[in-house]
């Protein structure tokens, strides 16, 4: 009986010590996720959502050893630092969305309406989108492709190893430029639009001087800035669902920390 009870107390230390080391990977990266890692979330709702991930991800994760090699303060610091490196990648598609938002509101000089809707400040159009892409993501399976992402990130990201600096950096900056390219991308059609309209108010003023074409043409670039995000909303929100999915997929194609 003894025997048994001592069996069942290693087991018992061992799972529990497994599951505190996969919550070290996970626990960054759950505050800084899409939908789960949103300001608007409760701190419960995201530790909560950590455990279950958890759950899920420490059978498949590699045995933890109870003292391992680099020691435990190495341990705790590298699986932290990854679980960020991962967390600030995945984060930075909902930057592109708001830096998207941001452009075409701007562009359309939609940026001061509803500036403050958000937990977040940003214009109303980057709230609009943001939203939508959020619960696109979430329909789509989110969770389940952020679940397979922490299991396969331990191939790519070995326990207890910390990334290397100079792959981690140059992944870094591709991720940056990712963003921001993205960004642009989806935020092309009302720089474009904005640019006609300002061309054909040059035109006019030039023509008629005496014509206050800012009088004339406010009206007109909010119907067609609201007009264009109607239908345009789609489209970008498509484009953004696909590079985030191929993200999820593999994080670290080319380059790697």
């Amino acid at each position: 009986m003894t025997e048994t009870l001592v069996d069942l107390l290693d087991l018992v230390q061992s799972l529990l010590w497994q599951g505190f080391v996969t919550f070290l990977r996970i626990g960054p990266m759950m505050t800084l996720l899409p939908a789960f890692g949103e300001q608007s979330v409760p701190m419960r709702v995201k530790l909560a959502l950590g455990l279950c991930f958890t759950m899920i991800v420490a059978p498949a994760a590699p045995a933890a050893l109870t003292t391992p090699e680099t020691g435990v303060p190495a341990l705790l610091l590298a699986e932290t630092v990854v679980g960020l490196t991962i967390g600030i990648g995945i984060r930075m598609f909902v930057m592109a969305l708001q830096t998207a938002g941001s452009i075409a509101a701007q562009a359309t000089s939609l940026a001061q309406i509803f500036g403050g809707a958000a937990s977040e400040p940003m214009p109303a159009m980057g709230h609009v989108l943001v939203v939508a892409g959020l619960a696109l993501a979430v329909m789509s399976g989110l969770h389940v492709r952020v679940a397979e992402l922490m299991i396969w990130s331990y191939e790519v990201l070995p326990l207890g190893r910390f990334p290397a600096p100079s792959a981690m950096s140059d992944w870094g900056v591709q991720q940056i430029a990712r963003a921001f390219s993205l960004a642009f991308t989806l935020a092309a059609p009302f720089v474009i639009v904005s640019v006609l309209y300002n061309l054909t108010l040059g035109v006019i003023n030039r023509a008629m001087p005496q014509l206050m074409v800012a009088f004339v043409g406010a009206p007109v670039i909010t119907a067609g800035g609201l007009s264009l995000l109607f239908l345009m909303a789609p489209l970008m929100l498509s484009r953004w669902h696909d590079a985030l999915v191929l993200f999820l997929a593999n994080p670290f194609a080319g380059t790697g920390p």
